[in-house]
């Protein structure tokens, strides 16, 4: 593991602290470019898996957790920032303590973004549905090269009030951010992907949670809370639809 991962250390947690509009960090180089480029040869197509299809007006993305159907590379960066050793380092750079992995990767694994493709901003799921764990932190390591400003993709950080973005990190190759997890964490890349036919926004996501010290019968559960931005339209019709996104997945558009 240690040939494929750059150590850091508490040496940057004030920096994750200090994140506006809330804690984040974006790293270059966390992990090692020669294993991050043989992911990126290895990462399927299109026609090579069934991908998850999420395809309605707030999203309009391709997501697989299925890692043990594709290649060791793929494997084993899951298998790593899963590992006890890596939860210890994401512990000292974020200061927050008893993170639990999920192997399981729900929600995350492989996110694949086409070109027109978005992601409107949004607060993520608060607990994990069959632990109940409380979701703390997400990391998101991208794998773009040679990512043009122009082709956006930008993932977007707006304050509480969602009255500005605040932070945009560019999709490039071998970058990671990760960042906290709550109610009002508004994140996401509205704007469609702008990126030639023959590229895609393509990363790893991984998720790590907390135990929850309080009766699990009494948690409610959220789903995805997408949220509206200033120049967004204001309609009626789009708002009964984020409410009912907040309780799970809605019909895909036809296509």
């Amino acid at each position: 593991m240690e040939n494929n991962i750059v150590n850091y250390s508490a040496m940057i947690r004030e920096e994750f602290e200090k994140g506006e509009p809330f804690p984040h960090i974006v790293i270059d180089g966390l992990f090692e470019e020669s294993f991050l480029s043989k992911i990126s040869e290895d990462y399927p197509s299109l026609e090579d898996l069934s991908w998850w299809k999420y395809n309605n007006h707030f999203e309009k993305k391709l997501a697989y957790n299925k890692v043990e159907t594709l290649s060791e590379n793929i494997q084993e960066f899951f298998s790593i920032a899963n590992s006890w050793e890596f939860v210890k380092q994401i512990e000292n750079m974020t200061g927050i303590q008893g993170l639990i992995s999920d192997p399981a990767l729900h929600g995350g694994g492989l996110h694949r973004i086409e070109k027109g493709g978005k992601l409107d901003i949004h607060a993520d799921f608060n607990y994990h549905k069959v632990t109940g764990w409380r979701r703390r932190l997400n990391m998101i390591t991208f794998l773009n090269k040679d990512w043009e400003e122009s082709y956006g993709g930008h993932t977007e950080f707006w304050n509480k009030e969602m009255s500005s973005c605040v932070t945009k990190v560019l999709p490039v190759f071998n970058r990671t951010v990760i960042f906290t997890v709550d109610d009002d964490t508004w994140h996401g890349h509205p704007d469609p992907l702008n990126c030639p036919e023959n590229r895609s926004r393509r990363s790893l996501a991984t998720y790590y949670y907390t135990l929850h010290d309080d009766d699990l019968s009494n948690i409610e559960y959220r789903s995805t809370d997408y949220q509206r931005r200033p120049e967004d339209e204001v309609d009626d019709s789009i708002e009964e639809m984020r409410k009912k996104r907040r309780k799970g997945r809605l019909e895909d558009l036809k296509t």
